[in-house]
């Protein structure tokens, strides 16, 4: 261990990798160690209070001290801590959160399976739709279309469909079968005049092309979040996914909605799907599912699908693809509670009544000096930064402007996630969060985006360019 000077919790961090992180910037400072939550805040070791303004990884809808999902998963603990969902075997739990999910999803489903993480849903969904193709006799329709600046984990499959640099870069990805269409951010990548239908219009052109250039009998699927979570909270443009999914339609593709961040309330409505007009085939759960209280993450599998998929593997003999831990029926016990608490207590319908709130709030940044572009639905969106409002020209990457804003606001008591696309900050608090907790946390965050002008300004930086 290096000779820093750590606190009691810090001292043997240096012993864990760190996802994600700046690990240069590790080897001079630590990360912060949170301890304890409760409802929307965080606090770290020295007790220190932080409003989650991004609900950790964009997961704790139901708040960080819900005693009713702690209590669920030591009954199940108690009863039976662990037991397979495999070969001949099941557990009562598995079953019963199945047939919930399927009577609440967007689209006829006609089976759940279970894994751990986003990561794995979509990387069952990738082998899924090969399998699928290969049972109705088309060897050669295996490519899945992503989007630039799509999220969809970090497997070797799931990492492949993500469309962001870094999480390819030295890791020999994207695999082959992999590819990936426009980035749908209006703000950023539409032309001079160009209204947000007729930007639709040319990304669905542009699929059309992609998918008349690879050849239709080798595209099989398209993947998308019907909000783009880690490019920054970004919301579809108008008429978007209706044009899409009529492009899919006429090549015989699948559609494969990741709702691992929109799933369960985070749009204003269940699914995100619902929120957009998909009619998905499949679908990638998580997150929200257990409010992150236990890893799980779930596919749904499509009517339209199943029976090929099923057929298929009769004739194989065994359908072989399984987790030690599918369906653990403790973390499937935590996701039947919070299920049952997303109902007792309309959590839809509170962020419904909250939406308003929560958006205009955000908006209320639109004027500021150093805000571009502000966008979101239901309890996400995103501020992007900008060096120049007129033109929409970024700051320079070697500034770390939102990296800059970021620490401001937890020098301040708030949490929040930087995006993986230009100085954008985003922002998904749990979804219990009240009137006055939303105004504190834009109160926060304005003192830290006023802190951040002043640094831009005193050190003349709109003028830096690019390294």
């Amino acid at each position: 261990m290096s000779m820093r000077n750590y606190s009691s919790a810090q001292r043997h961090v240096d012993n864990v990798l760190q996802g994600y992180g700046d690990l240069n910037q590790l080897t001079q400072a630590p990360p912060l160690m949170i301890t304890r939550g409760n409802g929307v805040y965080v606090y770290d070791e020295a007790g220190t209070e932080y409003i989650e303004g991004a609900a950790g990884m964009w997961c704790v809808a139901l708040g960080f001290n819900e005693r009713a999902l702690v209590d669920a998963a030591i009954e199940q603990l108690e009863k039976l801590p662990y037991y397979h969902n495999l070969v001949d075997k099941a557990t009562t739990p598995a079953g019963q959160l199945a047939e919930q999910l399927r009577a609440i999803a967007p689209a006829p489903m006609a089976r759940a399976y279970f894994a751990n993480s986003g990561s794995e849903a979509n990387d069952t969904m990738v082998k899924l739709v090969w399998y699928y193709n290969n049972a109705m006799g088309r060897p050669n329709k295996k490519k899945i279309i992503g989007r630039r600046m799509g999220f969809h984990g970090v497997t070797v499959a799931a990492g492949s469909l993500t469309g962001i640099p870094y999480i390819h870069t030295a890791f020999d990805l994207p695999i082959k079968h992999i590819l990936h269409t426009d980035f749908p951010h209006f703000y950023r990548e539409s032309l001079p005049g160009e209204s947000e239908e007729d930007f639709s219009t040319r990304l669905a052109n542009n699929l059309d092309a992609l998918i008349q250039k690879e050849g239709p009998d080798t595209c099989a699927a398209f993947i998308a979040e019907p909000v783009m979570g880690a490019a920054g909270a970004v919301p579809p443009p108008a008429t978007y996914f209706d044009k899409i999914q009529a492009v899919l339609k006429k090549y015989d593709m699948l559609f494969l909605a990741d709702e691992v961040i929109t799933g369960f309330g985070r749009t204003g409505n269940m699914w995100g799907s619902e929120t957009y007009n998909i009619k998905p085939d499949m679908m990638s759960l998580a997150k929200g599912i257990t409010s992150s209280y236990q890893p799980l993450s779930t596919v749904m599998i499509g009517e339209r699908i199943w029976g090929a998929i099923e057929e298929q593997a009769k004739k194989v003999g065994i359908f072989g693809h399984a987790f030690t831990t599918t369906g653990h029926p403790v973390a499937v016990a935590v996701a039947l509670k919070s299920l049952e608490l997303y109902r007792e207590r309309d959590i839809v319908g509170h962020v419904k009544r909250m939406e308003p709130i929560f958006q205009n709030a955000m908006k209320a940044f639109a004027d500021h000096p150093l805000v571009g572009n502000v966008r979101g639905v239901g309890l996400c969106g995103a501020i992007e930064l900008v060096a120049d409002k007129a033109t929409k020209r970024g700051f320079a990457p070697q500034l770390k402007v939102k990296d800059f804003t970021r620490r401001a606001c937890q020098s301040r008591g708030l949490i929040i996630r930087m995006a993986a696309s230009g100085d954008s900050l985003a922002f998904s608090p749990p979804l219990i969060i009240n009137e006055i907790q939303i105004s504190e946390m834009f109160k926060r965050f304005k003192a830290a985006m006023d802190e951040t002008l002043s640094w831009v300004e005193s050190n003349n930086l709109r003028a830096v360019k690019a390294a």
